[in-house]
């Protein structure tokens, strides 16, 4: 992907940044371990402490490597809805992806307990979540995309998808209120979102719906150009409509519902990074836009689980609670700034 010159600095510079993050996340955590034995075992040196390289590299390694996943395609999943709807309100789950997945989940956990109490204690692990939750979200994303293909307007379809989210979130309420108060609870835990419980195979496959969530998106960077003059235009530039929103939004459902599966429904960062990087960048241009929310969503998420793990401490913050704290001010702070909004 070529980048205008101009733009050079600023990528080269939050190269920097999410390098510098990316270690300090490594480097802090409830366990407190000397910054030069955390880079020396990283590099490819061995420890002494066996349990400290044991921490390194099956808890903070991957947990880092699943915040920058997380951020990044959450914020350009949130940045092909507001495009694709010419909404800035429009996140990353607006199409109901996210309450599928949470119905997927609620239906494992509090589901299970109408059944019997051996099936909810042997099915219920972070696996059977991540697969729950993935089938709840594709399986919305497929009626969607069914829909999506009847439906030329594309407000009329966000509003089906809203309509899509009001349902499974109905169905959640109902096990919600006959369930178990243990059951409940664990809903509620997973419902804070999480960076810290994937393995390294768990991570590949996240990394693989990511990846290709990201290929879909550059793909479609001229339809997105497009479709920010509406899709009148669009189509007098001979775009297939269809094909490119039927492209868009299986790209926002690999990235959206993958992480969600696997991560739990975090806010705030698919509606917020899109924003804050067209203040910055003061340009609408996806193929500048794209690689910078990349990079920003990455850069913002790493720095908020840095902050929920509460350094040298036990107690872990729920990550959707540090990612509207300390960023909606941010964004609020940028546009009052500027005073106006790049759209």
């Amino acid at each position: 992907m070529q980048v205008q010159k101009t733009y050079r600095t600023s990528f080269l510079l939050l190269l920097l940044v999410l390098v510098i993050t990316f270690i300090i996340n490594i480097c802090l955590g409830s366990v407190s371990i000397p910054v030069s034995k955390t880079l020396h075992s990283i590099f490819g040196g061995s420890l002494e402490n066996t349990a400290w390289e044991y921490i390194i590299w099956n808890y903070r390694l991957p947990k880092a490597f699943t915040a920058l996943l997380v951020g990044s395609g959450l914020a350009l999943s949130g940045l092909l809805m507001q495009t694709l709807f010419r909404n800035p309100l429009a996140g990353p789950f607006v199409l109901g992806i996210s309450s599928g997945a949470s119905l997927g989940a609620a239906i494992l956990i509090m589901g299970s307990a109408t059944f019997t109490s051996w099936l909810g204690i042997t099915l219920i692990n972070d696996v059977s979540l991540a697969l729950a939750s993935s089938t709840g979200s594709f399986l919305v994303l497929f009626c969607v995309l069914l829909i999506a293909r009847k439906v030329k307007d594309s407000m009329a379809l966000l509003i089906i998808g809203l309509m899509f989210g009001s349902i499974t979130a109905a169905i959640v309420s109902v096990l919600s209120y006959f369930t178990q108060a243990e059951k409940l609870q664990q809903f509620v835990y997973w419902s804070f979102g999480s960076v810290g419980n994937l393995s390294w195979h768990q991570l590949l496959l996240l990394l693989t719906l990511v990846c290709l969530g990201i290929f879909l998106s550059v793909l479609s960077i001229k339809p997105l150009n497009a479709f920010l003059l509406g899709e009148n235009y669009a189509r007098s530039l001979g775009i297939n409509l269809v094909s490119s929103r039927f492209k868009i939004i299986v790209a926002t459902g690999l990235l959206a519902g993958g992480i969600t599966a696997f991560a739990g429904p975090i806010a705030f960062i698919g509606l917020a990074v899109p924003h804050l990087t067209r203040q910055v960048f003061n340009t609408t241009e996806h193929r500048i836009l794209v690689p910078a929310v990349l990079a920003y969503g990455a850069i913002l998420m790493l720095v908020c689980d840095t902050i929920a793990q509460l350094p040298n401490n036990a107690n872990v913050l729920p990550i959707n609670a540090i990612t509207s704290i300390f960023g909606a001010p941010v964004v609020i702070w940028l546009l009052l700034r500027k005073r106006k909004m790049v759209f």
